[in-house]
């Protein structure tokens, strides 16, 4: 495999060597550039179209695109042309009859969005609802009330395609293996492979969420459901400015959010800053029906409390070198603390007698802190569009976890079962290179790139129970240990794009090399450690292998104007195991449940098709699309019996990760937003999926069809006084997998926003009704 390494970095970059030769005519030429950018924001539009139509012959016709800074520029003949720049949901701009006799530089060409999307809007500068690329759909935040004092969490829960449930998890189109990128890159914003950092960060430092249902080779491949990468805002306005944001709520919540920025010719300093405080209190129920053991059934009422605390700050600074290049610095501070209280109460029956009883208590305090530095350089090579970037980036997380277990027996007798003192700390750290190259040549773009990311997560778990014959807390050797565990990517890509007429395409390919490690620390010696997982599980190991990731994104253009459009993408990519699925030493979330990682877990690898289309009315905006994923190894918790029991004759299940065979989902979507009058703005979509899955584990089918769907809708009323009330609902239907179901549930959420002076004071009120 080692000798193939040469072939295909050859094959990937030969193309950058052959597009720099100069070309080898000497027929005079001039050229004709500029740089197109959205009126309202400011913003460059990359992949605009400039056609050049020569009036002497019109059947000459030369043109190009703009790069990722909104740039563009053409070598043709002198003479007279009629010229026209187009983007997808934007009017055309036109020239007709101009003269060009020596190299013209057009200089910044606004683009306004078109009629269709204006309707509506009240507010300048407020940004259209969607925007369609090549590879992805870009939904800006705008003036959505019900973001404002927000979180992340809840900004991306108002993004169509995305869902996000009750705890926080993240899904796209009902799959949670969804990559999340802030700015392009991997970020401790994010989160370490938890979402919970999201649910801190405040929603208005978001300028646009881009959903990426079809990467192209210039992201990662890791994530088979997608991608989410959420833009943050960045002032380009010149002087300072800022604004304070504060909220509150019920259950008891608030917060505040401040942004600050000062910008002069050579310098952009920029801050925001967050304090969030929450109180969530809630419940829940379980049914369990067993087929074996002691007991047939068992009924669990949970409720729980959770308290949390969080600061967050971004400082950065950008420095402008000359025109063309930039170098950014920025730092990022986190820290939380966390107070969890869940109480289970539990009923066991044999038949329909109930014969045990008993109460569980487990008080949780965490503390999480996390870091990042970040540096970006970028230079725009030359006029013509060539482009250089580079970031370096390191980022730490450390979270520690102290819990406090008892339980006891009310009946049929009554006595201590259990008191346990758990502590865990994990520790993440991650080192990103990453280096971008853009080369324009005429009409078409040339990228090539690579990114390099080191992973290293520590997890350190203890567990002391109370001999009760002593009195005295003792070492649980059978659950304490220290996992190490780390995961290499380096990668290469490449890509190329071009217009023909009214058909656009996108085609790449990314190469990956992945290292993955794990190194295990515990008190057992070879041979104990042998007896409790078993002589063929390796805990140590050291595992390596390439993957390829090809890409095609094609769109064509039914009218000049943007307002009809349907796409195709193609992309392959791929859902690596997390330290937790991986690390062999069982954790324990009650005495009768334990997970318990699994050292073979193989990558999973997914093939997906997406087919959509676009249509712009007047008033009318319409989004849909059908996809199709097929996803090999795909990961499954299984849960099996320990052969085990607790004193008390209960039986302790095991639950642990495998790879099933094949996973098979395909569904449709569809988006409308209708703006019928000035004073109302209604936004809707809609998603079902089926998927199926089959495997055998330990002579088990675990074999699952299902049928789910999810819905949302938004309106939004301009009242008399400058008064706006905002309404959304979200609702998702059963799922159910091999073992598990999740029930149906709904969330609504209303807002008023009285602006007695729009630019200083906002009050708002915030109602949440969840059913599950």
């Amino acid at each position: 495999m080692k000798k193939c390494y040469p072939v295909l970095l050859l094959l990937l970059f030969s193309v950058t060597i052959f597009a720099q030769r100069p070309p080898a005519t000497e027929q005079e030429t001039i050229k004709i550039s500029g740089i197109v950018t959205d009126q309202d924001t400011g913003q460059p539009l990359e992949y605009a179209t400039l056609v050049l139509q020569s009036i002497a012959n019109p059947d000459q016709v030369n043109g190009g695109i703009t790069d990722i800074d909104g740039k563009f520029e053409v070598e043709t003949a002198p003479g007279d042309y009629n010229a026209s720049i187009e983007y997808i949901g934007y009017k055309t701009f036109q020239v007709s009859k101009k003269t060009f006799e020596e190299s013209t530089d057009l200089g910044s060409i606004s683009l306004a969005i078109s009629a269709a999307e204006l309707e509506g809007v009240e507010v300048v500068g407020e940004k259209t609802t969607v925007e369609v690329r090549l590879d992805k759909k870009i939904y800006n935040i705008g003036k959505d009330l019900t973001t404002s004092g927000a979180t992340i969490s809840d900004a991306l829960g108002n993004v169509p395609s995305v869902n996000v449930d009750i705890e926080g998890a993240i899904s796209l189109r009902g799959n949670e293996n969804v990559r999340i990128l802030i700015n392009g890159k991997p970020s401790a914003l994010a989160g370490f492979g938890s979402t919970e950092a999201l649910r801190q960060l405040p929603a208005d430092a978001i300028e646009k969420v881009e959903v990426i249902t079809s990467p192209s080779a210039r992201y990662d491949a890791e994530g088979t459901a997608g991608i989410l990468n959420i833009i943050l805002k960045k002032e380009k306005t010149l002087g300072f400015n800022g604004s304070v944001n504060t909220n509150i709520g019920y259950p008891a919540s608030s917060g505040i959010t401040v942004n600050a920025n000062l910008r002069t010719d050579k310098f952009n300093i920029f801050n925001t800053t967050g304090y969030r405080y929450r109180d969530a209190p809630g419940n829940a129920f379980f049914d369990n029906t067993y087929t074996s053991g002691r007991f047939d059934r068992v009924f669990e009422d949970r409720i729980y409390n959770r308290l949390g605390k969080s600061f967050n700050t971004n400082l950065g600074a950008e420095y402008f070198i000359t025109d063309e290049s930039s170098i950014t610095g920025s730092v990022f501070y986190r820290t939380s603390m966390g107070e969890d209280v869940t109480e289970n109460a539990n009923r066991r029956f044999i038949g329909s007698e109930l014969n045990n009883r008993t109460f569980r208590e487990e008080q949780e305090n965490e503390d999480d802190e996390s870091y990042q530095f970040a540096l970006n350089y970028v230079n725009n090579l030359n006029d013509e569009g060539q482009k250089l970037t580079v970031d370096l980036q390191y980022s730490n997380q450390d979270e520690i976890k102290n819990s406090i277990i008892e339980e006891n027996r009310i009946l049929p007798d009554q006595d201590l079962i259990v008191l346990e003192n758990v502590f865990e700390n994990e520790i993440q750290n991650e080192y990103l290179i990453q280096a971008d190259y853009v080369l324009p040549m005429g009409d078409s773009q040339f990228e090539a790139g690579y990114r390099g990311t080191l992973e290293e997560e520590i997890t350190d778990y203890r567990l002391d129970s109370l001999d009760q014959a002593s009195g005295r807390f003792v070492l649980n050797e059978n659950l304490t240990n220290k996992f190490t565990y780390d995961q290499n990517v380096h990668a290469v890509y490449t890509q190329y794009g071009n217009k023909f007429g009214q058909f656009s395409f996108l085609l790449g390919l990314r190469l990956e090399h992945t290292q993955l490690k794990g190194k295990l620390e515990s008190p057992f010696d070879d041979s104990t450690f042998e007896e409790e997982l078993g002589a063929d599980v390796q805990a140590n190991f050291d595992k390596k292998y390439l993957g390829l990731f090809p890409t095609v994104n094609l769109i064509y253009e039914f009218d000049e104007e943007g307002r009809e459009n349907m796409s195709l993408g193609y992309n392959r990519r791929i859902n690596r195991p997390g330290g937790w699925f991986i690390n062999p030493f069982p954790s324990r979330s009650s005495r009768t449940n334990i997970f318990q990682g699994n050292p073979d877990l193989n990558p999973a690898f997914s093939n997906t098709f997406d087919l959509g289309y676009l249509k712009r009315w007047d008033k009318l905006t319409l989004t849909s699309s059908v996809y199709y994923q097929q996803e090999t190894d795909a990961f499954e918790r299984v849960q099996e019996s320990t052969g085990q029991v607790t004193t008390d004759g209960i039986e302790i299940v095991r639950s642990i990760p495998i790879n099933l065979s094949t996973e098979n989902r395909y569904g449709a979507e569809a988006g409308v937003l209708y703006n019928p009058k000035k004073w109302l703005q209604l936004n809707s979509s809609f998603n079902v999926y089926k998927f199926s899955s089959d495997g055998v584990f330990n002579g088990v089918n675990y074999g699952n069809d299902n049928t789910s769907w999810f819905a949302r809708f938004s309106s939004k009323v301009s009242l008399p006084a400058k008064v706006e009330w905002q309404t959304n609902a979200f609702y998702r239907g059963p799922r159910q997998s091999a073992q598990t179901k999740n029930e149906e549930y709904y969330i609504t959420r209303a807002i008023d926003n009285d602006n007695e002076d729009s630019e200083y004071v906002t009050y708002k009120t915030n109602k949440d009704s969840i059913k599950a």
